[in-house]
């Protein structure tokens, strides 16, 4: 037998079996029961930015791959080894996107965002990709919440958003996490130093590829996790103690609005960022619950990213949060956040007649704000009972024939198993209340 388009369709009774498909490697599902806490951590990070007049925008999956290769820096290794790049069909490289800052950057820019009231203050949410080799909280599609101030260069900017940043993490209820926080400088101290780091490097037993990293990106040495490199570098001269006095003015009054706003952090003097980009405040939210995969959030400011992307020479700071590690933190600190419950009333129909009223009464209910679901099939009153308590509902509502006869329904409170007969009209008022206890 063949279907319109000439390909043959094989009988079931003949069909081999399939092999399974499973997600790429690498790639988190996020299901229920968890999907919810999914939802409701990356919504609360937003709802916080929306607090502070942060605006969201909707970044490409994929762009033009020049733009991380420009603006996050060709000798990191998010560029060098974890980017997915690919031909599109008009034999353009694009790449799916590794982080947003670049992305968002472009926005303001091709947008003349930037024309406006500065600074432009930017939220976004979504899926990046990095090809890295996949373990606990390390995935190649991550899912970050971010935010973007971008056009003003004032420390207490900084200080809103990294106390931003940690009001966030606090909402979703983590506690066992710490802020490290150090300074970058700026182009005014930034070369002599690079010098002086790069002299210390260059008589040291570094393997070559080590070698030319430190003549790339000297500063990214300091960032190798093995430890005969780290030993090697102990002595390292650290950027914090070669501050212009402009940075080290901007890092002082940094720390000093942290401390007013009660955000506790550490300063971290070897802190460095997997992104070239980052200059003056940089700093990352750490849990240790975690294992090697800490970082759980972080950022800094960028000063020179717009003009490197082509526009104004503008400054910015912003941060990610991880949401996939943040779950993790919630686990590891044996955390619940959010509603644990699918639905707060079940209904339940006992005959066809019944079913008919009942469905414009949850609808009724769901217009209220009220999360509802029904017993579907043929299912006896027992067996959707038992559909009630794994849906978690505060409430069911049953309507029979008498129900239907009367024109009131049984509510049946499932907290506290008492049950209350409630006519129609009196319904929504009455399973607020309920629901609300």
């Amino acid at each position: 037998m063949e279907n319109f388009r000439g390909v043959k369709i094989v009988g079931v009774t003949n069909a081999k079996k399939l092999p399974t498909i499973a997600a790429p490697k690498g790639v988190p599902d996020y299901l229920p029961p968890q999907s919810p806490t999914f939802l409701q951590v990356r919504d609360t990070f937003a709802h916080q930015s929306h607090l502070a007049g942060y605006e969201h925008i909707e970044l490409p999956v994929f762009e033009d791959t020049h733009l991380f290769a420009r603006g996050v820096g060709e000798s990191t290794d998010v560029v060098s080894k974890e980017m997915y790049t690919f031909a599109d069909r008009g034999d353009r490289s694009v790449t799916l996107r590794p982080e947003g800052t670049a992305g968002v950057m472009r926005a303001v820019i091709e947008h003349n965002l930037d024309r406006g009231q500065l600074p432009v203050k930017l939220s976004y949410y979504g899926p990046f990709f990095r090809y890295e080799r996949p373990q606990a909280g390390r995935y190649r599609q991550l899912q970050q919440v971010g935010v973007e101030a971008i056009g003003v260069d004032d420390p207490y900017l900084d200080a809103e958003v990294i106390a931003l940043a940690d009001a966030s993490l606090r909402a979703i209820g983590l506690e066992g996490y710490r802020l490290e926080l150090t300074s970058l400088g700026d182009e005014s101290c930034r070369p002599a130093y690079r010098e002086k780091l790069q002299e210390f490097l260059f008589k040291l037993p570094l393997d070559e590829a080590t070698k030319e990293r430190a003549r790339i990106n000297p500063l990214r040495v300091l960032d190798d996790k093995r430890p005969e490199v780290q030993e090697m570098t102990a002595d390292a001269p650290l950027m914090v103690d070669h501050l212009s006095p402009e940075s080290q003015q901007h890092f002082e009054t940094l720390t000093g609005v942290l401390e007013d706003l009660g955000v506790a952090f550490t300063i971290n003097p070897r802190l460095v960022r997997g992104l070239d980009y980052y200059t003056k405040s940089t700093f990352e939210f750490v849990h240790d619950g975690l294992g090697a995969q800490s970082g759980i959030g972080g950022g800094g400011r960028y000063d020179g990213l717009m003009a490197q992307l082509g526009g104004q020479e503008l400054s910015g700071i912003g941060y990610a949060l991880g949401v996939d590690r943040c779950l993790l933190a919630l686990e590891a600190e044996n955390k619940q956040f959010g509603r644990q419950t699918r639905v707060d009333v079940y209904g339940v129909a006992m005959g066809e007649d019944a079913k008919r009223a009942l469905m414009p009464m949850l609808n009724t209910l769901r217009a209220a704000g009220i999360r509802c679901d029904m017993a579907f099939g043929d299912r006896g009153l027992k067996g959707a009972m038992k559909g009630a308590d794994r849906a978690g509902a505060a409430c069911a509502l049953v309507v029979g024939d008498r129900e239907l006869e009367q024109g009131v329904v049984a509510v049946k409170n499932l907290r506290e198993h008492t049950q209350e007969m409630v006519e129609q009209h009196a319904l929504v008022d009455y399973v607020q209340r309920l629901v609300a206890s």
